[in-house]
């Protein structure tokens, strides 16, 4: 759970440069999407080793659409994009920490 605690921090972090800042068409743009692509797919990793009798505990987390964004993000990274990957990162990693109370 430190590790999602850890993640959700780099996610935050990336979230309080702006949109404006992660969607830039510049190499800091690049840098802040490709940081915010590697945080969603290490958090789905911990996400899919976590026990299936945890996950049972919280019906209200959207387990299955945590593992499609990151098969998103890592098979079809041309689909990806930049408003719902900001969204996720601001909006869906931050209430995952909080369903999970972390």
């Amino acid at each position: 759970m430190a590790d999602l605690r850890r993640f959700g921090a780099e996610a935050a972090f990336i979230v309080s440069h702006g949109f404006d800042a992660y969607a830039a068409d510049s190499m800091e743009g690049a840098l802040l999407r490709n940081a915010g692509e590697r945080v969603l797919i290490k958090i789905a990793t911990v996400v899919e080793k976590l026990p299936r009798e945890y996950k049972a505990q919280f019906p209200n987390v959207d387990w299955v659409g945590i593992m499609r964004m990151r098969n998103l993000v890592a098979h079809h990274y041309d689909k990806v994009n930049d408003d719902l990957m900001f969204r996720a990162l601001e909006v869906r990693i931050p209430g995952l920490l909080t369903a999970l109370g972390l």
